[in-house]
């Protein structure tokens, strides 16, 4: 089986901390403060999965023009690397807003907090049947 990678986007304290499940399943975790520092990774190398948490673009927070945090992220994922499965974590009362973000990137999945480790291991391993 080929090793897989995983980017997680660790912009927040409520990020739960998977890196022992992700070596338990052979996947390679790279993680990162911030988007921009994932995007520069994401020019070098291209992930099997993205990790991250959504928080939605109230108002003026992302210059009215991005629906949240993760829209430049993953507008670059989709240049990049297209096959990446993202999985965005939520908070419920963030929660009603992913839509508008699944109707301009693809999701894999959408998971709310709390998030449990069974929910990412049923992600992560749906995905071995299709991974070369």
């Amino acid at each position: 089986m080929t090793e897989r990678t995983l980017f997680s986007v660790i912009e927040s304290p409520t990020h739960p901390n998977f890196s022992a499940l992700y070596r338990r399943l052979a996947i390679r975790e790279l993680k990162f403060n911030s988007a921009r520092k994932a995007i520069a990774q994401l020019k070098k190398q291209q992930p099997d999965f993205l990790v991250a948490e959504f928080s939605y673009g109230y108002s003026n927070n992302y210059a009215g023009v991005n629906v949240s945090n993760l829209d430049v992220l993953l507008a670059s994922l989709r240049k990049y690397a297209p096959a990446a499965r993202t999985i965005v974590m939520v908070h419920r009362a963030e929660f009603q807003y992913v839509e508008k973000l699944a109707a301009l990137f693809p999701l894999y999945a959408v998971l709310q907090y709390p998030v449990q480790e069974s929910q990412m291991v049923a992600l992560l391993k749906q995905g071995d049947d299709e991974v070369p």
